[in-house]
């Protein structure tokens, strides 16, 4: 008899359908709506029509944790052919709105899969909402992500008759922020995290992004999208060639010695040199934020101009570049809650300490203590673009070398030539910008974080693909290295040392 009770007790409870679903799902404060939704497309609220998804259970609900919170959340479970995974994908920016494409992605890869809002409906550079509502600066910090994780494993549970054997996080920066906070401050909800160029130090990125803003509108500093091209030429010409091989991209530009000042127009000012005001704000960008006890965030890397330096670093005019609106966003709405607040007040030392006491601990993603993620088995792989234009890939090697012991749980990618996330002149696909894994462990991030969780082997290196050209991306420190024959645009013709 204690044996068939025994078994009785350890099977999983009766899966669901999706129509019964919507009266038994109870999810801690919050309300839901259920709706069985059949295969192929499927038109998101105030969206695009969706092609080619399975025929899933939809799951929408909104938590309220505080009295001033609405975090909006959907989860979608495949009607047949559960992988028998969770898939938990996040947001870029400053949020506001459910990641339908990344969900629709993870979907058709036999995931469950879930997104937030984070608790606010508005544009991915709009931060009004926030001016007077820490509660959802708070949902959108960290709590919106966890809410999310915890409704959609209930979601599941009581649609399949069990909770996911495995679940994975995977999104790039800001969502490499919702990433590291996972790791952090809820160790419970993923297996494995994959976090792309993180904004994890919020406070100091967008602090830096004020400095910026103010280098680019001192009188005579602004640098027009034309001439970029020619400081990307002569980084290139000082330090393409250092690593043996000379293929347009600088495979360590955080030791590439270039000086701004070289370029200093002999004669008339022309898009092929710059001026001495223009030098200045150059060195005031790769020095990156300086206060007067030195350096509060690194600078931007050579060698990536044109992968995006001029949305987000020159902008089309002074002073209106991306960096501009989130700096100037987080600082008006969030640090200073006055609308009427001037960016070119601002004081490096002064607003970015108000900033880091009023809401560091809330936003930057930064402890180093992964020690409760790890003795659970988790698997953290961090990746970042050398190029990226909107968040100092310095800042990932700096989380790296700070979390206790990572060789054994963690690594760290470096992408010579890639963007912000994507993009830019070299090798820069490795499936980060898709949710799910393709079974090829090399070729993507996804793959390889699952087989490092579900069968212990840590990865050894990765490869990126660009138009033709490969290259390995290897754990840090380690870089790739040309072995000295063949073409150097395949990577089995490189090696990490």
């Amino acid at each position: 008899m204690r044996a068939w009770l025994f078994l009785l007790t350890a099977l999983p409870a009766a899966a669901a359908t999706c129509e019964s679903l919507a009266s038994t799902l109870a999810i801690p404060h919050s309300t839901v709506t259920v709706t069985a939704v059949p295969a192929g497309a499927f038109t998101p609220p105030g969206g695009q029509p969706i092609a080619g998804l399975p025929a899933f259970c939809r799951v929408q609900g909104s938590a309220k944790p505080t009295a001033d919170s609405d975090i909006q959340f959907e989860v979608w479970m495949p009607a047949s052919g559960w992988n028998g995974k969770f898939q938990g994908v996040g947001n870029g920016g400053f949020a506001g709105a459910i990641s339908w494409g990344q969900m629709a992605m993870a979907l058709r890869k036999g995931y469950a899969t879930a997104s937030t809002d984070t608790g606010h409906r508005a544009g991915g550079t709009d931060a009004s909402w926030a001016l007077g509502h820490p509660e959802k600066v708070t949902d959108f910090g960290h709590r919106a992500i966890h809410e999310t994780a915890v409704a959609a494993k209930a979601a599941i549970a009581a649609f399949y008759g069990e909770g996911p054997k495995r679940s994975y996080f995977n999104s790039c920066s800001n969502g490499g922020r919702q990433a590291l906070m996972e790791a952090q401050r809820y160790p419970g909800d993923y297996d494995g995290i994959v976090a792309g160029a993180p904004a994890a130090y919020w406070t100091h990125l967008t602090a830096n992004g004020v400095w910026v803003a103010n280098a680019m509108s001192e009188p005579g500093a602004y640098i027009p999208p034309s001439k970029l091209p020619a400081i990307e030429a002569a980084a290139l010409a000082a330090c393409d060639a250092k690593d043996g091989v000379k293929d347009g991209l600088i495979d360590r530009p955080d030791q590439c010695e270039f000086k701004p000042a070289t370029l200093l127009c002999k004669e008339a000012e022309s898009d092929a040199c710059l001026t001495a005001a223009q030098v200045t704000g150059l060195e005031k960008i790769l020095g990156g934020l300086r206060g007067a006890k030195g350096r509060m965030q690194p600078g931007f890397m050579v060698g990536g101009m044109t992968a995006g330096w001029a949305e987000w670093i020159t902008g089309p005019t002074p002073g209106r570049s991306l960096a501009y609106s989130f700096g100037n966003g987080f600082f008006t709405n969030i640090v200073q809650g006055d609308k009427a607040w001037d960016y070119r007040s601002f004081n490096p030392d002064r607003d970015t300490e108000k900033a880091d006491e009023k809401w560091g601990p809330v936003l930057n993603a930064i402890d180093p203590d992964l020690s409760k993620f790890r003795a659970r088995g988790g698997k953290l792989i961090l990746y970042h673009g050398w190029s990226d234009a909107a968040i100092s890939p310095v800042n990932a090697i700096d989380y790296y070398r700070s979390v206790k012991d990572p060789s054994g749980f963690t690594q760290l990618y470096m992408v010579p030539g890639m963007g912000h996330c994507a993009g830019g002149p070299g090798p820069n696909n490795f499936g980060q910008g898709t949710v799910g894994a393709s079974g090829d462990a090399e070729h993507d991030v996804n793959a390889a974080i699952e087989r490092w969780v579900e069968q212990g082997v840590a990865p050894t290196r990765l490869i990126a693909t660009r138009e033709g050209r490969s290259r390995p991306l290897c754990p840090w420190p380690q870089t790739a290295r040309y072995k000295g024959t063949g073409s150097t645009d395949e990577a089995a013709n490189f090696e990490c040392k």
